[in-house]
């Protein structure tokens, strides 16, 4: 391990131990939870651009495999936690975090207070910050941070989505045989738009049986809406991904043209805040997002309250409820967690109901979806 220098926007100038890729990196920090799962974090990629600081002291335990791989890699800039243990003792584990990290170029930040940062982030907000292993003044790091594009001035979707279309034709994983099923028999069809979509959440698609066909960011919508009036899809699913809703400008109108064609429609997380903006209504940054699995979430119909996974920085207004039912609220700020369009076979969830880490309280959203199909 050697030092690094970290830099964040409030004036606040720290150094700590590396371990992971080395070099200098410039991203926003938020905060996560879980207390499991340090692995499918760090390869979700809706954390690209950002720099995630865990809860949870001791990181690095399990390893890392292939199986719990979310993504292709891991997009994050950095991660920050109090003790990494380098030492891996785990019968899956196929290669330490230090390893995984510098195949995919994220730093790895320890011995740091992740207390007093996290309290820092939940005062001030998520901010930009800056950690090098190069640079060590703090004046050149405050004027190479300045100097920085913020995150919501960067389309990361180019980055994180599928380069060509391809079938999934995985299932969910069988933590008794420790392997992933095969998707069983489908009877529906769809598109699934890749903004940064997680592995698991294709999983529990094919699991309630649907066929899923990944399509990458910039598949025109005319091409969608075509197999549609053919009967060769039956619906559409807008994925999780990282970065400002708002910037997504070309996305937002091919949204709008599936919105046209009365589409059915599913989405998750960015593809949540995609359908309230194509509908008018902008979405806004929270203080410091919800990142973790312990979210308490109010289904409106049932009055079940679920636990949830989370990982979002922006969130859609209340005044959606103009255009749109809503389903569920985040009982921790009551701001709105899913919504159910009127007139319109269109539904969205804020929260991740596929975990992957976290409780599976809120799986049978998909079976709802393929109901709506």
């Amino acid at each position: 391990m050697q030092k690094v220098s970290l830099y964040f926007e409030n004036g606040l100038f720290l150094e700590a131990r590396s371990f992971g890729a080395e070099g200098t990196a410039v991203g926003e920090i938020v905060f996560n939870t879980s207390m499991t799962g340090y692995q499918e974090i760090v390869t979700d990629p809706s954390y690209a651009g950002q720099f995630v600081t865990f809860t949870m002291p001791e990181i690095g335990n399990v390893g890392c495999n292939a199986q719990d791989m979310e993504s292709r890699g891991a997009f994050c800039k950095g991660i920050l936690v109090r003790s990494y243990q380098g030492r891996p003792s785990n019968f899956r584990s196929e290669e330490s975090l230090d390893a995984l990290l510098k195949r995919f170029g994220v730093m790895g930040i320890c011995e740091i207070d992740t207390r007093y940062l996290t309290r820092m982030i939940r005062n001030r907000g998520a901010m930009e910050m800056i950690a090098s292993t190069e640079i060590h003044d703090k004046e050149e790091l405050k004027k190479l941070l300045d100097e920085a594009p913020r995150i919501e001035e960067i389309n990361y979707i180019d980055e994180v989505s599928t380069s060509e279309l391809y079938i999934h034709e995985e299932g969910r994983y069988d933590a008794r045989t420790f392997r992933y099923e095969k998707a069983p028999e489908a009877k529906k069809h769809i598109v699934a738009y890749d903004f940064g979509v997680k592995r698991n959440i294709l999983n529990e698609l094919t699991h309630v049986g649907i066929r899923v066909q990944v399509v990458p960011n910039d598949t025109p919508a005319e091409t969608v809406i075509e197999a549609y009036k053919k009967g060769e899809i039956d619906g559409v699913f807008l994925s999780n991904g990282p970065g400002d809703p708002l910037i997504l400008t070309e996305e937002k109108k091919r949204v709008q043209k599936l919105l046209d064609a009365k589409i059915p429609m599913f989405g998750i997380c960015l593809g949540h805040q995609m359908l309230s903006i194509a509908h008018g209504f902008d979405t806004y940054k929270l203080k410091f997002g919800h990142h973790g699995g312990n979210h308490p979430v109010k289904n409106q119909k049932s009055g079940a309250v679920e636990i949830t996974a989370q990982n979002h920085n922006y969130n859609v207004p209340d005044a959606i409820t103009e255009v749109a039912e809503v389903t569920h609220v985040n009982l921790f700020d009551n701001t709105i967690e899913g919504v159910k369009y009127k007139d319109e076979p269109v539904m969205s969830v804020q929260h991740h109901p596929e975990a992957s880490p976290g409780p599976h309280e809120s799986a049978y959203i998909f079976k709802t979806f393929y109901e709506m199909l």
